[in-house]
């Protein structure tokens, strides 16, 4: 059997899961994309006027390749390809009455319940946390707001650089006199949903011993700004050493982003040992004896020195120059690259944590690559295999096969337009 037919023959790890995904944009698709990675059945709910506002994200791909703006009702957004794979799609109007019935018999066949939406919005519709409880009392549910489900003083809505502006990470880049720099990639984003899945899955093992469910709490403002506080940015500025450095680190020099002939190289020498080999490579090893770097305080102390000293070293030679000798020294170093080059790099493409993203009709129309499940496991089978549904694409088999509905049932819902 080839290896690839072996893995997909392994059991996921989350197999025996199933998520009700009430999820829209980003943060919350996150969470549920991984967990539908991780294995999870995945039920996405839908309103059947609207769906999720990532369709509407540009660029799309339609049989002609990428664009901009749709030109056929084929075309889908590269957004709902990347984040709504391995997911089931379904559509409920929570406002209609019908709807709080319907949407209590999926909870009952779910054990987790995950929502991104504007902090009391299920409250507001009469199907919030402490009703979730008496229907399904084992049902794990996870809110990512932005700032908390319990913190009234803060706006309802949050987007991911409103959170990067409050959490102070946009002052951890560039230069002490530049502007702030909003971080490229939606990092509150991304960040909490990967605490929020964090949560659940202790949830679902505390559940499985207790038989109770509970909720769990997730806040982009508190994971980025948890984050931001790894680094004691404002001591360092009281002992010296300004919180924004620009490229480089001074507390860890020689450490940072440095200019070659033809790019930017990283160079990260931390160490003694490394800093040795930095100053054989830079062809002056007499520099480790030096009394300004001969040890790590002393480099800090002197970072600027040392910082324009790299910069004549880099700067004289091509990245592939510099990098081959910073090798041969055991100095670790880096090309940078950019995004196109970074996500076709063949060791993550082999491993799946970059993926060819397909159009659900057409396949490979346009070369894009999109995220995969950077987490490998040796016994167990991980990532995704199913495109993303069209809105309301498994209506009849979800609340068939899994609710019971008759299809009498089903047709007369859609005429009321619950689903």
């Amino acid at each position: 059997m080839k290896e690839t037919e072996s893995k997909t023959a392994l059991p996921k790890p989350l197999e025996d899961i199933t998520v009700l995904d009430m999820t829209i944009a980003l943060a919350g698709p996150f969470a549920t994309f991984l967990l539908a990675g991780l294995g999870a059945r995945v039920i996405k709910v839908e309103n059947p006027s609207a769906g999720d506002t990532c369709r509407e994200n540009a660029p799309y791909l339609g049989v002609e390749g990428a664009g901009l703006v749709r030109r056929s009702a084929d075309d889908v957004s590269v957004s709902a390809i990347n984040r709504l794979r391995n997911k089931l799609g379904i559509t409920l109007n929570l406002k209609h009455p019908e709807a709080r019935a319907i949407f209590a018999d999926l909870v009952k066949k779910c054990d987790v319940l995950v929502e991104n939406y504007s902090r009391g919005t299920l409250d507001r519709l009469g199907v919030g946390y402490s009703w979730l409880q008496e229907v399904n009392p084992r049902l794990v549910y996870c809110s990512i707001t932005g700032f908390g489900s319990d913190d009234d003083s803060s706006p309802a809505k949050a987007m991911d650089t409103i959170i990067q502006a409050q959490s102070g990470v946009m002052y951890t880049s560039g230069g002490p006199q530049d502007p702030p720099v909003r971080v490229g990639i939606p990092m509150a984003d991304f960040c909490a949903p990967m605490f929020g899945v964090i949560g659940v899955l202790a949830a679902i093992h505390q559940a499985q011993r207790t038989g109770v469910g509970q909720h769990v709490d997730i806040s982009m403002l508190g994971a980025l700004t948890m984050m931001v506080s790894g680094e004691p940015f404002d001591l360092l500025e009281r002992c010296g050493i300004p919180q924004r450095t620009g490229q480089t680190m001074p507390r860890l020099a020689p450490f940072g982003i440095f200019p070659t002939k033809d790019g930017f190289i990283a160079i990260c020498a931390p160490t003694e040992a490394m800093a040795r080999g930095f100053f054989v490579a830079a062809d002056h090893p007499e520099m480790s004896d030096d009394e300004k770097f001969a040890t790590r305080d002393a480099r800090v102390k002197n970072y600027r020195e040392l910082d324009a000293f790299i910069e004549r070293f880099t700067g004289s030679l091509t990245s592939a120059e510099a990098l081959a000798r910073l090798e041969r020294a055991g100095v670790p170093a880096a090309e940078v690259r950019d995004p196109s080059a970074a996500v076709r790099d063949p060791r993550v493409v082999q491993r799946g944590e970059t993926v060819p993203l397909m159009h659900p009709r057409y396949g490979a129309v346009e070369d894009v690559y999109g995220m995969g499940m950077p987490i490998v496991f040796s016994g167990s089978n991980a990532g995704f295999t199913q495109p993303p549904p069209s809105l309301g694409e498994h209506n009849d088999m979800v609340y068939a096969q899994i609710l019971g509905y008759s299809p009498e049932r089903i047709a007369k819902l859609k005429t009321q337009k619950v689903i």
